[in-house]
């Protein structure tokens, strides 16, 4: 197992105790939107993903993780790595969920979600990327304490931005959904780079062996 996957594993673990939570909201989204199929995923992605994928910095600052990371064999660059590949994993479960979800309820309901399922997929994860890609480096930089307002409200801003500027249009287009999911890529891959610029215990954090 690589570092960055222990990272991930670590994360997984310290959320682990918190399952009951981690199941009813996803519950309650689905419910509020049983009427609305095809909104599922996109819900989830907001609602629930990018909470769960800010979970370990609340417990990181609540519990006084950072004296535990400083003298495990970790790097600072493994570490802010294993958070965003948290953050993935909370996607990728997420969508495996919702989307079937999604599917067996349009079916139930009688109710034809196939020219608007693809678009709201691909928005969810373009979506998800920019709400992580603005949380993350404010959490890395600030800590999850100090910034947990600035770091949900900024990314509701921007996503509430984009939504109204782009005058989303659920009707698939196949060069505006490899744009969005590409987009969604560029936007975390740019926050990494951030992340790891920002980074204030960078340069007190000795490298492993």
């Amino acid at each position: 197992m690589t570092t960055v996957a222990r990272v991930t594993v670590l994360d997984l673990r310290t959320t682990a105790p918190n399952w009951r939570q981690a199941v009813l909201v996803p519950v309650l989204v689905m419910a509020v939107f049983y009427n609305r199929p095809e909104m599922i995923l996109p819900a989830l992605a907001l609602l629930y993903s990018t909470a769960m994928a800010g979970y370990p910095f609340q417990i990181s600052d609540r519990s006084d993780l950072d004296t535990l990371y400083a003298v495990l064999p970790l790097t600072r660059r493994a570490l802010l790595l294993g958070r965003y590949a948290w953050a993935l994993a909370v996607f990728v479960v997420t969508a495996a969920v919702g989307i079937p979800v999604s599917l067996l309820l349009a079916a139930q309901q009688d109710v034809s979600i196939s020219g608007f399922a693809p678009t709201a997929y691909v928005a969810s994860w373009a979506l998800f990327a920019l709400s992580v890609s603005i949380q993350y480096p404010v959490y890395i930089r600030f800590g999850h304490t100090r910034a947990g307002m600035a770091a949900t409200t900024l990314p509701i801003v921007a996503v509430a931005f984009v939504a109204v500027r782009a005058h989303l249009d659920l009707k698939p287009n196949g060069m505006g959904l490899a744009l969005l999911a590409v987009g969604g890529v560029v936007l975390l891959c740019a926050s990494v780079a951030l992340a790891i610029t920002i980074d204030p215990r960078r340069a007190r954090r000795p490298i492993a062996a």
